[in-house]
């Protein structure tokens, strides 16, 4: 049976592009109302253009602690208390670890990390007072193993499982539930065109299966993660990536 998000509110971020954007259609699609938050100011047309109606998007920089509050507070206002929060906003700056700069090195914890955790406990909030939340993390199977020049995100999705252990046993009892899904490379425009010609042929033979993983593909695991099915999964980071990290 198809999975229905109908009457349910879902906050994405990172929703003006690649996973984010690949997941706030999904469950458009399956109708719930999204709210969009990403730096992007096309966000909103993007988001509204979306299947479905009641959708609403939000431009703000998550990188601001008061950020992740504010975009909360807006989506109550606009649609409702939230019962979908998927942290999809992240960033990949590439150093060799002797070469990353102090910035670099800062604004890749500053997103993919404190944007996180900070969406998380706004959102959070509102949700353990409603007795009801569902909230997916986009960590990386950089997480879990070691990648060539990819010190600062390793770190950041690192701590990103990290955190989604902490809160799950933290809100569980409250009807919260909090997980992590950590893709391989992903087939969106700029993955595509980071991992193009020999460099993507070379990372595609390591994996088992041959190929990358698709926005679908992650959409979908997301999707089920945040349906009711899933009322009894909670702290766990699900690798979505060919069989990769088994090797």
């Amino acid at each position: 049976m198809e999975r229905s998000f109908s009457g349910k509110i879902a906050v994405v971020t990172g929703a003006a592009s690649g996973i984010g954007y690949t997941v706030a259609h999904h469950l458009a699609e399956r109708g719930a109302r999204i709210v969009g938050v990403d730096l992007n100011d096309r966000v909103n047309e993007l988001v509204t253009d979306l299947p479905g109606s009641g959708h609403h998007g939000i431009v703000k920089n998550l990188t601001d602690p008061a950020a992740a509050g504010q975009a909360i507070a807006e989506t109550v206002s606009a649609l409702g208390a939230p019962h979908i929060l998927v942290n999809s906003a992240g960033l990949a700056l590439l150093n060799p670890a002797v070469d990353v700069p102090a910035d670099r090195w800062q604004l890749t914890l500053d997103v993919n990390l404190s944007g996180t955790f900070f969406m998380a406990q706004a959102a959070g909030r509102v949700m353990l007072e409603a007795g009801y939340g569902r909230i997916i993390n986009l960590a990386s199977q950089a997480a879990v193993v070691g990648l060539d020049q990819h010190a600062a995100y390793a770190a950041s999705k690192a701590a990103v499982i990290g955190l989604t252990h902490v809160l799950s046993l933290e809100w569980a009892r409250q009807g919260v539930t909090v997980n992590a899904v950590s893709p391989t490379v992903v087939e969106t425009p700029l993955g595509k065109a980071a991992w193009a010609g020999e460099k993507g042929t070379k990372a595609k033979s390591e994996i088992p299966v041959g190929r990358f993983a698709r926005p679908e593909e992650v959409a979908a695991l997301i999707a089920f993660l945040a349906g009711d099915d899933a009322a009894m999964i909670t702290g766990s980071n699900y690798l979505i990536d060919g069989g990769f990290t088994t090797i």
